[in-house]
């Protein structure tokens, strides 16, 4: 039987992840996702370059990159889909998060 996967990461997401890291200009273990209290609704996904894999991390290692989950996050954040988009009137990272129970008018924050 295989587990799943906290997250799953599409291949634009990795390409992006690529990408910034290449730009960082120094070696990176990753890109560690969290979420923090923010916004009316709640909670917001935080994403910031890891130099180094903390204990109780839950790796995923997609598409030639990895993805580090703050343990504080995983409970909120399991089962979601990161993806990459870049349209003409923005570009971002989204997380499909089937935990959600809603969004802030703004699109900034997030229940569970």
């Amino acid at each position: 039987m295989t587990q799943m996967q906290p997250i799953t990461i599409t291949e634009a997401a990795a390409e992006r992840v690529k990408a910034l890291l290449a730009q960082r200009g120094k070696p990176s273990a990753g890109v560690r996702i969290g979420v923090r209290t923010k916004g009316c609704s709640g909670m917001s996904y935080t994403l910031e370059f890891a130099d180094e894999k903390n204990a109780f991390d839950e790796v995923v290692e997609s598409h030639g990159v990895t993805v580090m989950i703050d343990p504080k996050a995983s409970m909120f954040i399991f089962g979601t889909e990161m993806d990459y988009l870049d349209e003409k009137l923005q570009s971002g990272f989204v997380f499909r998060n089937p935990n959600e129970k809603g969004r802030c008018g703004c699109g900034e924050s997030f229940h569970v």
